[in-house]
């Protein structure tokens, strides 16, 4: 653990657009695959959900590619949302919708039959949660008119989740989803404005921040972004490089389409590869997010950092002016009251990674990690 006096700087209020932070311990987005089967594709939040993340609110999601995962699209799963976002207001706390479309990620199991979309025709590797390869169904590249039309639907998605009670949004940019799939030079192959230079690459990206901007307001909106990361098959030739022209871009964007802060995963975090081994597979280049926050500071964006924080290392983050805030997952899904425990010194539960994205029983590693007690 570690000691009360590294932690304190998590518990320096803060100030992100809109929104006043009475502390830096941010809950990360994670896929937990818990709410209700309305019908084919469309899952809505109910009752476990409001507990779920009422009980990690303290004074203090999303595209058809996995089932149990709640989207924003329909009237039901706004009034699902609604009952969540009450119940963490209820406690004082904040809570921001991660907007998420999967593109290559999922199967035609799980989208009525139809092909699954992408930057370019490479599949990911492997099997998908339906069990088929997704090679068996390599993605179709969108079309020019597609693109334009998903960029609107981040913008009706964004004002839907406001309709919900969500304080802001946060663009999921991050973690080989469908923006992510476009960034990633490996997996982006197009040879028209939206593929190529890094430039063209972030188009996208670019597009769609101005699309929800103007949508709810540049000051309730933050966008996540992963340049180091492997998942569903993500390795770009020159990850400091490119994601520093990305950030550049971003940060160059005017006051009215300028995000309030960008949340990235640190390079030291893998969901398959540990700690010294994901640094050594990495570019020569020296792998650190220190590299982009001049950039983003200099440009008035706060930075979120996330992937492997505990106790003894996220206080000295922030005191070193590596970032503006911390966002922890795997924690945060075993201790309901992370805060209190980080701010205390108390021990922290320990996670059960089988239960991360779903469980025989819903409730099971959801809602039934205990609160600290003497």
């Amino acid at each position: 653990m570690g000691s009360i006096d590294s932690i304190g700087p998590l518990f320096e209020p803060l100030r992100l657009g809109a929104l006043s932070l009475k502390h830096r311990v941010i809950q990360a987005p994670c896929t937990r695959m818990r709410a209700t089967k309305e019908s084919e594709g469309i899952f809505v939040p109910n009752d476990l959900n409001v507990e779920y993340y009422s009980q990690r609110a303290s004074d203090g999601v999303q595209a058809a590619g996995y089932p149990g995962v709640p989207g924003i699209f329909t009237e039901s799963q706004i009034a699902g949302w609604k009952r969540v976002t009450d119940a963490v207001h209820a406690k004082g706390a904040l809570i921001l919708c991660q907007l998420w479309h999967v593109g290559r990620a999922t199967t035609p199991s799980l989208l009525g039959g139809q092909q699954p979309i992408s930057s370019s025709d490479i599949p990911i590797s492997g099997d998908a949660l339906d069990g088929t390869a997704y090679a068996a169904s390599p993605p179709r590249p969108m079309t020019m008119e597609e693109i334009q039309d998903l960029v609107k639907e981040y913008g009706a998605a964004s004002k839907r989740a406001m309709e919900a009670g969500f304080d802001g949004v946060e663009i999921h940019g991050a973690n080989g989803y469908i923006l992510d799939q476009f960034l990633h030079d490996n997996v982006n192959k197009r040879t028209d404005e939206y593929g190529g230079s890094i430039e063209n690459r972030s188009r996208i990206i670019l597009e769609v921040i101005k699309e929800v901007t103007s949508a709810i307001g540049a000051d309730r909106v933050g966008i996540r972004l992963s340049p180091y990361n492997y998942f569903q098959d993500t390795r770009d030739s020159s990850p400091n490089t490119h994601w520093l022209k990305v950030c550049s871009s971003i940060a160059s964007l005017s006051d009215e389409s300028k995000p309030i802060y960008v949340h990235m995963v640190e390079p030291r975090f893998d969901e398959v590869l540990d700690e010294k081994a994901k640094i050594d597979s990495l570019p020569s280049e020296k792998p650190s997010l220190d590299v982009f926050r001049p950039t983003l500071k200099k440009g008035g964006i706060a930075l979120m950092v996330n992937g492997n924080f505990n106790a003894s290392n996220s206080g000295s983050k922030l005191l070193n002016d590596g970032a503006d805030a911390v966002a922890f997952g795997r924690y945060f899904i075993s201790n309901p009251d992370l805060p209190r425990r980080l701010k205390e010194g108390l021990p922290l539960n320990k996670y059960d990674r089988s239960t991360f994205y779903g469980a025989s029983l819903p409730e099971k590693g959801y809602t039934d990690y205990p609160f600290y007690s003497e």
